[in-house]
Order: structure tokens, then sequence, then C-alpha cells
């Protein structure tokens, strides 16, 4: 951590001089951040972000001159630094947003210009977060030309997925890091994958379809944004929809997804906890949990309660999460079976998927 003499380094990037004075209000509201210098487009960020070499950049999606896809790529080459896109909640800037985000953006937060003020409480906190937890990325990050040395896979080697029965839907959760995450590993899962696979990520509504279509146009298995009442279908991955939760329910015809709004006291919408709860009810020992990179702990019930049904649970391991906080919360649950960089998931899935047909064999 940055000690009290040494905030967090943040530049801030946007066109308008309200949300500026607004977005450093916000940030310096936390002594461990520091607002170094703020820009007015993406060509003056770019000059500043090469000169400054800020610990953070928070970059609006659209800019005059340079637009912030524009700078971000510009950033990422020429000085590498973590962004996080502050973006206005429109089908336009909710795509731009997706593809940042496949450009190497680190994370993003939405801004709602429908009213003549922000709602400095809601965002607050989650911008200082993102913050926080980009700057200990940023000392993670290789520097440029710097070989990344191998590292050996840590594996659970006590437990092996044909110690489980054959699993019969695959559920992941993820918040902060989770698109990057989710791009990495989707697009290298077998296909057509045997069983459906449902994801939490959290976003705000809007972000989840422009996601789901991007990932979509990377994997091999169909991805789309999850519909009520629509059956879970094998070698279909449903992306929840923001601002519903999704149930896993069992009807005469099959599995398929339930949408609601309730419960509305949690602090995500959709919630892992909820899909995941709903898969150890309907499934019990074949559901598979899976809990990549994200700040907090939702996601826990739901891992613990697919770990006392009988099924498998593996998580991110610490070394490849951006923000090792959901995953930590169920390994100190003492709930996960395995825990592997994020390079490693797709072959324990696909292991898990091979041992389950090896036994369909046997059987």
């Amino acid at each position: 951590m940055h000690a009290a003499s040494q905030p967090v380094r943040v530049l801030v990037v946007d066109d308008s001089a309200f949300m500026r004075t607004a977005l450093r209000r916000m940030i310096e509201s936390d002594p461990a951040l520091k607002v170094i210098d703020t820009a007015c487009d993406g060509a003056e960020g770019l000059e500043k972000a090469c000169r400054l070499l800020p610990d953070v950049i928070t970059m609006d999606v659209e800019m005059p001159r340079m637009t912030g896809l524009e700078a971000l790529s510009r950033i990422m080459e020429q000085a590498p630094c973590p962004v996080i896109m502050v973006s206005s909640l429109t089908r336009a800037h909710a795509e731009a947003t997706i593809e940042a985000l496949g450009r190497g953006a680190y994370d993003f937060l939405s801004k709602d210009l429908s009213y003549a003020s922000i709602d400095i409480i809601r965002i607050k906190d989650d911008l200082v977060a993102k913050c926080k937890a980009a700057a200990v990325h940023k000392r993670r990050m290789p520097h440029r030309g710097a070989i990344k040395p191998p590292s050996a896979v840590p594996r659970n080697t006590n437990t092996t997925p044909g110690n489980f029965p054959p699993p019969r839907v695959l559920c992941i959760g993820t918040s902060t890091g989770g698109p990057k995450a989710l791009q990495t590993i989707l697009p290298m899962l077998p296909a057509p994958i045997a069983v459906p696979v449902v994801i939490v990520q959290h976003m705000p509504p809007g972000f989840t379809a422009p996601f789901a279509n991007r990932l979509n146009g990377l994997c091999r298995n169909k991805v789309k944004e999850s519909e009520p009442n629509e059956p879970l279908l094998p070698g279909v991955i449903y992306i929840a929809r923001a601002g519903l939760h999704l149930r896993i329910v069992r009807r005469p015809s099959g599995p398929s997804v339930e949408m609601s709004q309730a419960p509305a006291n949690l602090p995500h919408m959709p919630s892992v906890d909820v899909m995941m709860l709903s898969a150890a009810r309907e499934y019990g020992s074949t559901a598979m949990g899976i809990i990549l990179t994200g700040m907090g702990n939702d996601g826990q019930q739901g891992m613990e309660a697919i770990y006392r049904a009988g099924g498998f649970t593996l998580g991110e391991h610490e070394r490849t999460c951006t923000v090792y906080g959901m995953p930590r919360a169920c390994a100190e649950a003492g709930i996960l079976h395995n825990s592997l960089p994020l390079e490693a998931i797709p072959g324990e899935i696909a292991r898990t998927l091979q041992a389950a047909q090896k036994q369909a064999v046997i059987r």
C-alpha cells in the first residue's frame, strides 16, 4: 500500500469542467488518493499521462480532438497505466466502454448526466475503491520490454475433477477485472460446451448486452444476454442482465432462467450469490461454481452452497486476479476445491467435463 506521505496519484481526463471538479472532490475525499492534474480532452490527457506518469487515470469516453478510446490505446502503448473509463448510460457509450475494456482499460464507472448534478454518494465509494485497486494492479504490471518470468501453476493435488459427479451447469461470478478475465477464458472453452454456462458480471444496466455481443464475437460457443423464462441449453453462455437478479429454476420443460428485482436490498443486482444459491438448490452436486477477480465477497454464500451440496468449486488464484477480493473470501472460508491462475482455468473446466464423460462411459 502507498504510505500516507505517498498518496495514489490520479489524472482526471474529462471534457466537462463540472465532471472534472466532481471527480476530483470524490477522489480526494479519501486521503490515500490525490488528483495530480486534470485534462479537458484525450490529446491533453495523453500528453500529461506521458509527462506525469500517474498511478491511475480516469478517462471520459467521448471528448473532442481525441476520444477516450483513442487516448486509451495511445496511453497503453506509450505510458502503460491502469485507466478507469467514465461512461454515461447511453448505448453508444456502453458499447465504447466495452471496446475500451478490450483495449486494456482496467475498469469503468458509469455516470448519469440526465440530472443537473451527479449522485456523488452513489458512485464516490465505488470510484475510490477502484482507484485504490488500480494502483495495486499497476505495481504488478510488467515494465515495457520486461519478460514475464515463468511461474509454476499452483494446484491442489488432493482434489481432482474425477472425484465429483458430472456437472450439468457451470456458474461463474466476477466483478472488477471480470470483463478482461472473461474475454481471456471464454474463447478457450471447449466447443460446443456440454453444459449451459451462467455468468454474473457486476455491471450497470445497459452494459451487459453489448458485453455479451462482444464475447459472442470472440467465442466458439454462443454468448447472449439472459432473457426472462428462456431455457438453459448446453453450448450456450448466458450473461445475467444487469439490473435484475437471475435464478435458475427447473420446470417440466427443463431448466430455465427466472429474473426479478427481488431481493432489492443487496449491493449488486444481479448478485452472484442469488444465481449460485439457485444453482445449488436445483442442481446440487452437479453444479460447478467458479469465482473470479472482484472486490467484496459477493458469491461466497453461493459458492459455499455449491460446495456443501457436493459440487466442484474453483477460484482464481491471487497471482492473476485484478482484485483478489471475491476469490479471497471463498478461499478464507475454506470452500474452494482448487485455486488456479486465470490461464489454467479453461483447462480445468475441460478436464472436469472430460472426467464426467469418462464416468458416463464407464457406467
